[in-house]
């Protein structure tokens, strides 16, 4: 079936022949003029010979004077059009030709070189080549200076220029009649770009039949000659096909590098490019075989279950092996693979190499979870493992990502995971550590984190130094037509942005996709960029094993049931050039298959799934040899005076010289030495001291997102600039101790989906690093979704795997509008896996035992004190959570807002409720209401309470940790004020925030005895208002709410 990219060829009527002359015509004139006149002033010799008795010997121009002066490079774009006036560039080409030797380039174009030496007239230094005869003794033959309309000498030059054009047609659009797909049924849609190449499509370039004989000299711009340096146009059309128009189609030519365009195009145009020795050509054979049979295993074995397998992509085994092996090869040691389910046991049997067994028993549906968690289906699962390299004869550690169905959330985490490695390892060119990213056609065309994740590409902190992607190219989304699902023309579009060459591989070819991946890794190592593989292939069966494609893609489907196996066909092929034997290959078969049934029947004996076989990220010599915590206790998270002191004055000077600071941050930097010396601490210094005490343990930190070098409110400052010298920072934390770990901190691009992703993969490294994502706003955290419900809330009961990161989300409403004030609390309360209806049996390490079977910990602290003492917290317990921290805005800069360095010295912890330690202390029995509050609301109760002089009648206790819920604390709470009314406080609207998980475990802790009332907002369906004074009348009425002591009165509970 003809592509549509030659039915748009047939559409498009070539251009009249009449109109060609006059048009070259006058590109001749342009093109020869603009050449005259750059070619003039690099000329030194003589303005005329001297006619004498003997010849004089011209002098040349300085070669060096003529590049510098007559074609300087572009940074914006790589290549002329020849169709255009910069074609002038081809003269300047011959005349450095002709520089160098006058014989080596044509008649023509020596009488023309000489009469521009010879000062000729900007269009009348043509001159026809010199008669053949023999000149006259002491005199020299000078040519007579011809017109510029000499038909055969502007036909001559003209017809080189357009075979210069028509060369550069194949590679820049040589792709779109390549044959690229194995079922020919061209689902890539370029009616709006037709292609104009080929020998039938002459016209179009001024050429003609009659010209297809004729010699041309090849620009330097093409490798297609090899040795050659002049063919003739029907070679060189011939071998243009050969390069860009058959299994093979390359995009590369929007590349704004010189040098790499040139790289691409000696790799696909030099001749000879496809052969492989008879050994290459049985590895290969050996490869296909093990990913063929690998599912016909399964499908003989596990008829009716999902497996999502290989099926019509089988290239994709040897494909990812041979950039493993070429990876390798040069130096890489580590490679963190991601990918979607399509062929994931595939992949962890045949290149990551998982024991065969513990993927056949996952089949069993007797199997049991002998460790805590849910578990996750099989095609979703890791996998770690070191092995020897065959071919590189190395080692080499391979990282297969866990991956939700969400297809390409995996693919900014696994980029975290890199850097991580690389940085740990002090790659710091990513040649030991790279990543692959493996992607469906529908999903890498159509979910954003593909895009976010491109952009992070080459940005300093979160570069991986190139990326090779391999999209299994289905030409289908689930039953979605292409046509359908993108409005580019090809899936592979979005990697444009970022200039990566894309090479489009029919999929059915092995050899050709084993070329195309040694390229795509040979790319990646040498210039550490992303590249992508196009595997242009099929779907042999439905979305899974269980569906039926014939009800939406009957006319694919009916081709594809007479498609055959691309293993028989390669077989084949092999038999025919006398590679391999039908025997071989029959014994290659039966050997796998033996492997695949051995390991089926040692499958049998297993009865228990274990954490080890499954981990993706393993942390070694953290925990014990059975993944336990080798202790449950956590030491104090508090520092000696000097250490607070040495910490803080760092955050208070400029420890450069020559540094000049902005005034206003001077004064900043003064405030909190007046802190330091009342021995107090604000927001900014208690994160200050806590992450710098970190450092000095040697503990690493990283702390990314947008703004976060200054805080979005202006209240950091970890990076300072110099306000006289561009680009000049100081980052002061880095100037602590001289063996401290390393602080990163580092504005991120404008994604909260792509660098949360990206930051949950850097903590999966080591469990040794403090990992903070921080939020503009918190409001912001609802792009980052997929992201925290996937990974972060559910990850270690998936997937068996730990993880540390901290989320900073600034939480408060303040009359900041329905956009900026809520970072949803209530979302990440309802993620949380506590029983609400459960009592927990307290003993004394019930904190640290409720720690370690949460989820995650979310916070919400009131004091800087507090916000120091959980995040030391974080590095010194003995397991690894997420933590979600509601960090305050207005507190920043709040009076009241501070902590005494009594708080923070040895022996002081995390305090997970903060009682009231006023006046009702002292007498319980006198106090009437007992409020319980979280974060900010505190200091407006607080104010409240003062102005209504009721402090004695109301007590005010902080639940500073919301989950896990402290119902120990909160229980001793309720018994110290037993004739209290207990109240729930809150400033957000009743249906978020935190009431609905804090009232049951409220019931459930006075044991359903007393009733839990509420003030707060109403129910509404945004966060917040945005108008001030509404946001201060309903702060009021909550507060009324909250004081006064008839506001429950006659309410049924």
């Amino acid at each position: 079936m003809p592509c549509d990219c030659m039915r748009s060829i047939r559409r498009t009527a070539p251009p009249q022949r009449g109109s060609i002359p006059q048009r070259r015509r006058d590109a001749m004139q342009r093109i020869m003029s603009a050449a005259a006149a750059r070619l003039r002033p690099l000329t030194t010799a003589p303005s005329a010979r001297t006619l004498s008795g003997s010849r004089s010997r011209p002098v040349r121009p300085d070669r060096r004077t003529l590049y510098l002066a007559g074609r300087q490079k572009s940074s914006v774009a790589a290549e002329p059009s020849l169709s255009s006036g910069s074609s002038s560039d081809y003269v300047e080409e011959m005349y450095r030709t002709w520089l160098d030797d006058p014989s080596s380039v044509h008649k023509s174009w020596d009488v023309f070189f000489r009469n521009a030496k010879a000062s000729a007239a900007p269009g009348s230094a043509y001159g026809s080549p010199p008669p053949l005869q023999r000149s006259l003794p002491g005199r020299a033959t000078v040519a007579a200076p011809l017109s510029l309309t000499d038909p055969d000498l502007e036909k001559l030059v003209g017809d080189h220029l357009e075979v210069h054009t028509l060369i550069r047609a194949y590679q820049v659009r040589g792709h779109h009649i390549a044959k690229l797909d194995p079922l020919d049924i061209s689902c890539v849609d370029l009616d709006d770009a037709p292609c104009s190449i080929g020998s039938h499509n002459l016209g179009s370039y001024g050429l003609h039949e009659s010209d297809l004989d004729k010699v041309f000299r090849l620009p330097k711009t093409t490798f297609i000659g090899g040795s050659e340096d002049s063919l003739t146009l029907r070679e060189i059309i011939r071998r243009l096909e050969a390069a860009y128009c058959q299994h093979i189609g390359v995009e590369f030519m929007f590349i704004n590098d010189v040098h790499q365009c040139q790289w691409i195009r000696r790799k696909f145009e030099s001749p000879g490019i496809l052969r492989f020795s008879a050994e290459e050509k049985r590895t290969l054979l050996a490869r296909m075989v093990q990913s063929t049979r690998f599912e016909e295993f399964l499908q003989r074995k596990w008829s009716s279950e999902k497996r999502f397998g290989l099926e019509g992509c089988e290239s994709l085994i040897p494909a990812l092996k041979t950039i493993i092996d070429q990876s390798s090869s040069s130096g890489v040691e580590s490679v963190i693979m991601g990918m979607p389910h399509r062929g994931r046991l595939n992949v962890l049997a045949n290149v990551v190499r998982k024991e065969l067994d513990q993927i056949f028993c996952q089949f069993d549906p007797k199997l049991e979870a002998a460790d805590e968690g849910s578990g996750d289906v099989k095609y979703h699962l890791g996998m770690f493992h070191k092995r020897m390299n065959r071919l590189s004869d190395k080692n080499v550690t391979l990282s297969l990502m866990a991956n939700p169905s969400h297809l390409e959330a995996v693919d900014p985490v696994v980029q975290g995971k890199t850097k991580a490695e690389q940085f740990y390892s002090g790659d710091s060119e990513g040649k030991k550590v790279m990543s692959i990213l493996i992607h469906g056609d529908a999903a890498f065309a159509g979910q954003g984190v593909v895009y976010e994740t491109f952009h992070l590409s080459d940005l300093p902190s979160y570069t991986t130094h190139g990326t090779v992607h391999v999209v299994v190219n289905n030409q289908i989304g689930f039953t979605t037509d292409p046509r359908m699902a993108r409005s580019s023309a090809y899936p592979t579009d979005v990697a444009r942005v970022v200039n990566a060459p894309i090479f489009h591989v029919n999929a059915d070819d092995p050899e050709a996709v084993t070329y195309v991946c040694k390229v795509a890794s040979e790319w990646r190592n040498t210039f550490h960029k992303d590249v992508v593989v196009d595997l242009v292939c099929f779907r042999r069966n439905g979305h899974n094993e269980m569906d039926e494609p014939m009800f939406t893609q009957p006319l694919m489907y009916k081709r594809i049931k007479k498609q055959k196996g691309v293993l028989l066909k390669y077989a084949e092929k092999l038999m025919g050039e006398a590679v391999v034997t039908m025997q071989e290959y029959q014994e290659e078969v039966a050997k796998y298959d033996k492997i695949c049934e051995d390991a089926y029947a040692r499958s049998k004996d297993e009865k228990i799934l274990h954490i080890k076989h499954w981990l993706d990220s393993p942390w070694p010599g953290f925990f014990t040899a059975d993944g336990r915590p080798k202790m449950m206790s956590c030491p104090s998270t508090g520092l000696s005076e000097e250490q607070l002191a040495h910490i803080g004055m760092v955050a208070a000077s400029v420890p450069v010289e020559d540094f000049t600071v902005h005034t206003g941050l001077s004064r900043v930097l003064k405030a909190r030495a007046d802190m330091l010396r009342k021995r107090a601490c604000d927001w900014a210094l208690g994160e200050y001291m806590a992450l710098g005490s970190l450092l000095q343990q040697g503990v690493h930190v990283r702390l990314s997102g947008q703004d976060v070098e200054r805080g979005t409110f202006s209240h950091r400052h970890h990076v300072l600039h110099d306000q006289n010298v561009d680009k000049k920072t100081c980052v002061p934390m880095n100037h602590i101790s001289p063996d401290q770990a390393t602080y990163t901190v580092c504005n991120s691009s404008l994604s909260e989906y792509g660098v949360l992703g990206f930051e949950l993969g850097f903590a999966m490294a080591s469990p040794n690093a403090l990992v903070l994502w921080e939020a503009q706003f918190g409001d912001f955290h609802n792009t980052a979704q997929c992201i925290i419900d996937q990974f972060i809330s559910s990850g270690q009961a998936k997937w068996f795997r730990q993880n540390g990161i901290v989320l900073l989300l600034p939480h408060g409403m303040e009359g900041m509008g329905p956009e900026h004030s809520s970072a949803r609390p209530e979302r990440f309360l309802q993620m949380c896996n506590d029983d609400q209806d459960v009592f927990p049996n307290v003993r004394e390490d019930f904190a640290m035992r409720q720690l370690y079977h949460c989820n995650w910990m979310v916070v919400n602290c009131s004091t800087p004190a507090n916000y120091f003492h959980v995040l030391r917290r974080q590095i010194l317990l003995p397991f690894r959570k997420p933590l979600i921290v509601f960090t305050p805005k207005s507190l920043l800069r709040h009076p009241d807002a501070r902590s005494s360095f009594d708080h923070m010295l040895p022996g002081t912890h995390f305090r997970r409720v903060i009682p009231d330690e006023g006046p009702p202390a002292a007498q319980p029995p006198n106090v009437k209401r007992l409020i319980f509050c979280s974060g900010k609301i505190y200091y407006d109760l607080e104010r409240e309470r003062k102005n209504r002089a009721m402090d004695t009648a109301v007590a005010l206790v902080r639940v500073e940790q919301l989950s896990p819920f402290p119902f120990d604390l909160v229980k001793a709470e309720t018994e110290r004020y037993a004739n209290a009314d207990v109240v729930w406080c809150q400033e957000e609207h009743k249906n978020q925030g935190y009431y609905d998980y804090v009232k049951p475990r409220l019931q459930t802790t006075v044991g359903h005895t007393r009733p839990v009332w509420y003030a707060g907002r109403g129910p509404a369906a945004a966060p917040a208002t945005g108008n001030k004074h509404t946001h201060l009348m309903e702060l009021q009425r909550l507060l009324n709410t909250a004081f006064d002591m008839d506001a429950f009165a006659g309410n049924n509970y």
